[in-house]
């Protein structure tokens, strides 16, 4: 036997996450019986199918195998399934009894120790396969292995019964969590430029990130950039194309004062297109731009236009040709800020995210005494940012334009509330637009930020729930300008953290927000990247029913999650 020459071509695309789907059996059982687990099994599939995708809108594949596992053998058969299938994450959906070492436990041995694997069963008597699923929790648990059970329901009885939507819900929202963990494994992001201005809460830790979230950095010099603009590469056609939309969208709400602005404008949009292309060519799932100081800021050198429209535009769902998904982008090379909105935007499913800054934070004494100042102090008296305060989030880049209008929005109805005004000259002299709005309220999702540690060699994410609030135009306008009138302000109010705890517990000076994501989904994907959940608000239960997910065993087993997670990075 010869060795077998592989192609000499071959597509690069990325590994794409595979669910598979099976379930466990006990060869004892009735045929009747065991047909009724494989329709479930179908029926579980067919759920995750069609409700989990990638950011690109790409729904996930799902594979199922109508063989029961009902020992050793069955085991070796359904893994070379999947194998030859690519799945790498795995959903049992046992209805029956079964023996935890013959079936599960033997199948799951044939793979990586951290492939993600959720249990889930109805709440069944007659032939429980609940009873299984406490059985083999127990057994992966006190081995050290991470596993999330779904207790949920469906019918005892009936050939083909169908899960209830809290059971769907739950299952869907674990498989969101694992395709983050697993479709951005071997992945990578691109920094354009060093340290990010010096931020020690912002570098790119690469052994870590490397090590416990599978993802690569690529470093370009944003010399690549100057020169690449100097030549003038990018189809100078669509770089036309993309200020005509922007103009026609804009208008006078697109500031240019001369001709040298209109240049600059053409530099910034021409970075647009070069950055967009070089992280396509890379397959990268995101990125980050320095811009401080070298770029834009350094007099030492020659001052370029800001690249704030370049980071809206690649952050947000659309740009000149229509819709697209976004690709998180973090303005200062902030590569903890990247990491926060790259596993948000995954979790979605591919919503939006937002880069601010964690700018003045608003106490209700504080806004109320502006409120009077200005006249306004019987206005909306029970308006959110009255009662809670609100931290004013706002950037010069990495807003996407998303968040100027409602989720759900048209393209021109987004536009419509943005306007391009000129940046300040006097922190950058290179000139160019920047990005501005005020965003809408009522807009709900997370708020946070990951952190890492040298003490433990773990990352963390402080996080709260959170929902956008808006005040009357004359005060919004007032506060704006306590900071930075010209960029983009989302009024950030968190649902459980005082103004005084969000004050004091901030991880940096930089903080994300994506609609839409709920903490179940983000408490799963923390589970299985190890990531420690930072929740210090005194207002928020440990537990909330319907809303977070269940504690898994490992950790009761084993002194409670934090203790868990930290004597699990030991062990990397």
């Amino acid at each position: 036997m010869s060795a077998k020459r592989l192609p000499e071509s071959q597509p690069a695309v990325a590994k794409l996450p595979t669910i598979g789907v099976f379930a466990t059996g006990d060869p004892r059982v009735d045929e009747v019986s065991r047909q009724r687990c494989v329709n479930i099994v179908e029926m579980t599939a067919d759920i995750l199918a069609e409700r989990v995708k990638l950011p690109d809108g790409t729904l996930v594949p799902v594979v199922y195998s109508p063989i029961l596992v009902d020992g050793e053998r069955e085991a070796d058969m359904v893994a070379r399934q999947f194998e030859a299938a690519g799945a790498n994450i795995f959903v049992c959906v046992p209805d029956t009894w079964a023996f935890p070492q013959l079936g599960l436990i033997s199948l799951l041995s044939q793979f990586p120790e951290d492939t993600p694997i959720n249990l889930t069963c109805g709440n069944s008597g007659p032939k429980p396969g609940v009873v299984f699923v406490h059985a083999a929790n127990g057994a992966l648990s006190q081995c050290g292995r991470m596993v999330h059970i779904n207790v949920g329901t469906w019918p005892d009885t009936g050939q083909k019964p169908v899960m209830t939507e809290s059971t769907a819900e739950a299952l869907v929202d674990w498989a969101y969590a694992a395709v983050t963990r697993v479709g951005l494994k071997g992945r990578r992001v691109v920094i354009f430029g060093h340290d990010s201005m010096g931020m020690e809460t912002a570098l790119a830790h690469i052994i870590p990130t490397r090590t416990i979230f599978g993802l690569e950095i690529t470093r370009l010099d944003m010399k690549l950039l100057a020169d690449m603009l100097k030549k003038g590469a990018y189809d100078a056609e669509e770089l036309r194309e993309l200020r005509a939309w922007l103009e026609g969208h804009l208008g006078d709400r697109l500031e240019l004062r001369d001709e040298a602005d209109g240049e600059r404008l053409n530099q910034g949009l021409g970075v647009y297109l070069i950055v967009r292309d070089l992280l396509t060519d890379l397959n990268a799932v995101g990125g980050g731009f320095m811009n401080q100081l070298e770029w834009g800021s350094d007099r030492r050198g020659i001052p370029l236009p800001v690249a704030d429209i370049m980071e809206s535009l690649l952050n947000s769902t659309f740009d000149h040709k229509g819709r697209k998904p976004p690709l998180p982008f973090a303005t200062e090379a902030d590569v903890q800020g990247l990491l926060t909105m790259l596993f948000f935007t995954w979790l979605t499913g591919g919503n939006p995210p937002l880069f601010m800054d964690f700018r003045k934070v608003w106490e209700p004494w504080e806004i109320e005494a502006k409120a009077k100042e200005l006249g306004l102090g019987d206005v909306d008296p029970d308006g959110l940012w009255r009662t809670k305060g609100f931290v004013d989030g706002d950037n010069s880049g990495s807003a996407s334009l998303d968040w100027a209008a409602p989720p759900g929005s048209s393209i021109e109805e987004i536009m419509a509330r943005v306007s391009m005004p000129f940046a300040e000259d006097f922190y950058f002299p290179g000139g160019g637009n920047c990005v501005s709005f005020f965003s809408p309220a009522g807009i709900e999702g997370v708020a946070g930020r990951m952190a890492y540690s040298a003490i433990n060699n773990i990352f963390s994410l402080v996080w709260d729930e959170a929902v956008t609030t808006e005040m009357p135009e004359k005060l919004a306008q007032a506060v704006a300008a306590t900071s930075t009138p010209v960029w983009p302000h989302t009024w950030v109010v968190p649902r459980y953290a005082s103004m005084t705890e969000y004050k004091q517990f901030a991880p940096a000076n930089h903080f994300h927000m994506t609609w839409g994501l709920k903490p179940a989904r983000l408490e799963y994907w923390m589970d299985l990247a190890n990531v420690l959940s930072v929740t210090p608000w005194a207002q928020r239960p440990r537990f909330i029913e319907g809303v977070d997910r269940p504690m898994p065993l490992l950790y009761l087993l084993n002194g409670g999650e934090d203790a868990t997670k930290l004597r699990l990075a030991q062990r990397r």
